[in-house]
């Protein structure tokens, strides 16, 4: 039970009587209060976190389930930063790719034929991209590196009489894009064909990891 507190005082409750939480409820609950943090007050900025634009947006007030509550300001922008620009972050420095860096390194190690269709069809999903404005951002950082990539692909493109169009798709619903993954392989794993493609752990213990670079 908590008590009502002024903006910014420390916390007032108490633990009520009886069966105490389990470690695991407690972990669940833990990330049940990140993510609704991250849904009501994070935001992803347009471009590179910059703290003086990042002070003149509105504030946002939040209250924890122990009663404290404050209004978030540019630390709303400053957090969701580290998925663009890692450095910013102590101790990774260089060792971690941004998103949208990820993004270009990961088709350009595809075949140079299928790329202009990769970059059609960047499809966004996971926790993170509930975030407001991902989206927005990692199109605009994507637009502004990818086409043409390589002068190698711009002649491929000029033969084939195509153009190399960024698209990112993005489900409507929080909930579709945050389990667009289990559900993506929950479909795959339905299908009839599929289930030729299977390994036993039987298989498994005989061949070591060695057999899922056979099968793929």
């Amino acid at each position: 039970m908590f008590n009502v507190v002024r903006e910014r005082d420390p916390p007032r409750w108490t633990k009520r009587a009886g069966a105490q939480p389990t470690a695991s409820w407690m972990s669940y609950m833990v990330r049940e209060l990140l993510q609704d943090f991250q849904m009501n007050c994070l935001q992803v900025s347009d471009s590179p976190y910059d703290e003086d634009v990042a002070n003149t947006l509105p504030m946002k007030h939040y209250e924890f389930p122990t009663g404290y509550n404050d209004d978030f300001g540019s630390v709303r922008l400053m957090i969701p930063e580290a998925l663009f620009d890692p450095s910013n972050v102590k101790g990774v420095g260089a060792s971690i790719l941004g998103v949208g860096p990820l993004v270009t390194t990961s088709v350009g190690m595809c075949d140079m034929d299928i790329r202009p269709s990769l970059y059609g069809s960047v499809v966004v999903t996971g926790g993170n991209s509930c975030l407001q404005g991902f989206s927005e951002r990692l199109n605009r950082d994507l637009a502004s590196k990818t086409p043409p990539v390589g002068i190698s692909l711009y002649y491929q493109i000029l033969r084939n009489s195509m153009s190399m169009r960024l698209k990112i798709i993005s489900a409507n619903s929080s909930s579709e894009r945050r389990y667009g993954a289990w559900i993506g392989g929950s479909i795959l794993s339905s299908l009839g064909s599929f289930q030729q493609m299977w390994l036993s752990r039987q298989e498994y213990e005989e061949s070591g990891k060695l057999i899922l670079e056979r099968c793929a």
